[in-house]
């Protein structure tokens, strides 16, 4: 049985020799995330060229995303690094104070807007939400708060503000220069941090294409007003990252379960790509198996509908990344075994469709559905027919066959699909089917008398012209 739901692992100081690579891919490593918030250029230049390198002799394509740092907002340095801090003691913030001034009184914050974005009576959020702090005057640059419980503070951690609305921009000058990184790398899929809305994303899409690349744009929903403009950035979008840490904590997290589905939902309807993100096994750091609670996350997630599950710390700087990944491939595919909602024949049964290939993915889809095929083969350029094919809830591997590299490690990151490296004969297009039979046969993908769904286009190379579908019966060329 072959896992529908894809596998992002971040890579890091755990995870990034050529055997451990090895290992991992073999394990189900789908694509690799590198975090742009640690490290340097070169380091990820090294990261991505050993990957490429363990993905040539496993015999696989991998996708590479890139992970911009964003906005994240951090309070500054302490004197002694830390402070105790007691429900009911007073406690400022002040963007104008020295960036190792902090002390049992306040500390300094790397947003000289802070001050403009709150107002008595709001809750700012440290540190994960483990210290609250209740803003009770501003006084120019210094917000004076009252402690609401007992903690440790240290140097550089997060603040987020309870229901969102910080004015921080989407993308920093660090972040810029990333994207150059990214284009210069030939990623395959670059995400962006604590987007806003629409614009932010056209924004990043827009730098990232002058830079010379087409990497699939990710926009991470982590903020709350970018779950209130959620259709804006799906639009603008390929792919949609619920990046459940700050999310979590902005939102409050009896919420997060709830929105979480909803945004799986909104994103596969509107024909994109959904990533769940952020401590889905995050005991393995530590553990060589996931705790229960783990298990039911990632399960839940898969049942959903979401493409892709990722790990994070679990893989750059756990004890036992492989074993993550075995364990989280092991789960999905235990998860895949049951129903899922939604029915497979009433998906968008009353649209209309504008474009041919998608009409086609569609049709292919249903017939496949209602015929008991075995596979879906798709000769594809650009990898959009798969896709379409991928929003419909089907057990049926969907075989994305190209010539393209680039194709092959997008769709990595689509549910259901597979790339097939093919090449078609032009001097002897009559044997194109036999070629397709041979090629899954060896691989061992189908058996002799199998039936299949083929979809293809009349003009060989061009994206966005797959017009034909064929029900097909595998062939033994023997």
């Amino acid at each position: 049985m072959l896992r529908r739901t894809k596998i992002v692992a971040t890579l890091g100081p755990a995870s990034d020799d050529l055997e451990t690579l090895r290992k991992m891919i073999e394990a189900g490593l789908d694509v690799a995330r590198l975090n742009f918030s640690h490290g340097d250029a070169d380091d990820h230049r090294r990261r991505a060229e050993v990957l490429r390198q363990a993905a040539k002799e496993c015999g696989r394509e991998v996708g590479i995303m890139g992970d911009l740092q964003g906005p994240k907002i951090r309070i500054r340095r302490f004197a002694n690094h830390s402070v105790a801090l007691a429900c009911g003691d007073k406690f400022f913030l002040d963007s104008a104070l020295g960036l190792m001034d902090g002390n049992q009184d306040g500390v300094g914050v790397a947003l000289d807007t802070l001050h403009e974005d709150v107002k008595v009576g709001d809750v700012l959020l440290l540190n994960d939400g483990l210290i609250t702090l209740q803003v009770a005057s501003v006084d120019g640059t210094r917000i004076h708060t009252t402690v609401m419980n007992d903690g440790i503070l240290s140097d550089h951690k997060g603040i987020n503000l309870k229901g969102g609305g910080l004015s921080a921009a989407a993308l920093t000058d660090i972040d810029k220069s990333n994207i150059k990184l990214a284009a210069e790398m030939d990623l395959d899929f670059l995400a962006v941090s604590f987007v806003r809305n629409g614009e932010d994303v056209e924004e990043a899409r827009r730098l990232l294409t002058e830079a010379g690349s087409d990497a699939l744009i990710v926009a991470k929903v982590e903020r709350a007003e970018a779950v209130v403009d959620i259709d804006s950035i799906i639009e603008a979008s390929d792919v949609i990252m619920v990046a459940r840490g700050d999310l979590g904590v902005e939102m409050g997290y009896a919420e997060l379960t709830g929105i979480q589905k909803k945004l799986i939902r909104k994103t596969r309807k509107a024909h994109k790509i959904v990533i769940t993100a952020t401590q889905m096994m995050e005991s393995m750091i530590q553990n060589p198996i996931p705790t229960r609670a783990e298990v039911s996350d990632v399960s839940n997630a898969v049942m959903d509908g979401t493409d892709a599950v990722m790990l994070s710390g679990e893989t750059a700087v756990g004890q036992y990344p492989v074993n993550a990944i075995e364990a989280m491939a092991e789960v999905a595919l235990g998860a895949e075994k049951f129903p899922l909602p939604m029915g497979m024949t009433s998906h968008r049964i009353n649209d209309s469709f504008e474009l041919v290939d998608e009409a086609i993915a569609m049709a292919a889809m249903y017939t496949a559905n209602h015929m008991g095929a075995k596979a879906i083969i798709a000769l594809t350029e650009s990898g959009s027919t798969t896709r379409w094919m991928s929003r419909i809830r089907s057990d049926m591997p969907i075989y994305a066959f190209t010539p393209h590299v680039r194709t092959s490690r997008r769709v990595c990151m689509y549910r259901g699909v597979h790339p097939v490296s093919f090449e078609i004969d032009p001097s002897n297009p009559r044997r194109l089917y036999q070629d397709i039979f041979d090629k899954l046969l060896e691989n061992e993908l189908v058996e002799v008398n199998d039936l299949a769904i083929l979809t293809k286009g009349d003009l060989d190379g061009v994206s966005g012209s797959t017009n034909a579908m064929k029900i097909i019966k595998i062939k033994s060329s023997s």
